[in-house]
């Protein structure tokens, strides 16, 4: 064998031997690489169910709220309808002028009572709404910005 074969065949052998390195490289590159894809995603669909459940928690707070502010004007509706019947029926069958007096008087004590009522019932619904907002959706809102998983899920 000449040189000139010997110094070929040494090329091919060391270039050979250098492409089994690049690729176990290239083959642990991508390994890693997929690892960390599917690290990203899961993160990412961490994060994206904690903003569903979120948003589901969000909404079930709005329609509670609305339930109750609907439920407490319909109530108050009916109430209102029933107290005019009976103070107007009250007021018209009455001969008593005195006793409708004292009917007329209860009456707005009643009306001015009741008022206060459902006005203080609807209040307490707004700030308890508020007060839920601020305390479990903040403190919820916070977690979700800072991109971290909280301590009780690590």
């Amino acid at each position: 064998m000449d040189i000139v074969s010997l110094l070929s065949l040494s090329a091919i052998v060391i270039s050979t031997g250098l492409m089994a390195v690049a690729f176990q490289q290239h083959s642990r590159n991508t390994r890693t690489l997929r690892i960390l894809h599917s690290q990203r995603i899961s993160a990412n669909s961490h994060i994206q169910k904690t903003r569903m459940d979120l948003m589901e928690t969000r909404n079930r707070a709005r329609l509670l709220e609305e339930t109750v502010k609907n439920g407490t004007s319909a109530v108050e509706k009916v109430h209102k309808a029933i107290t005019t019947t009976t103070f107007s029926l009250i007021d018209r069958f009455s001969s008593n002028e005195e006793f409708r007096e004292n009917a007329r008087r209860a009456r707005e004590t009643h009306d001015q009572t009741s008022d206060q009522i459902y006005r203080s019932v609807h209040t307490t619904n707004k700030a308890l709404h508020i007060l839920a907002d601020t305390l479990f959706f903040g403190k919820k809102e916070k977690q979700l910005t800072a991109r971290k998983k909280p301590k009780d899920e690590q």
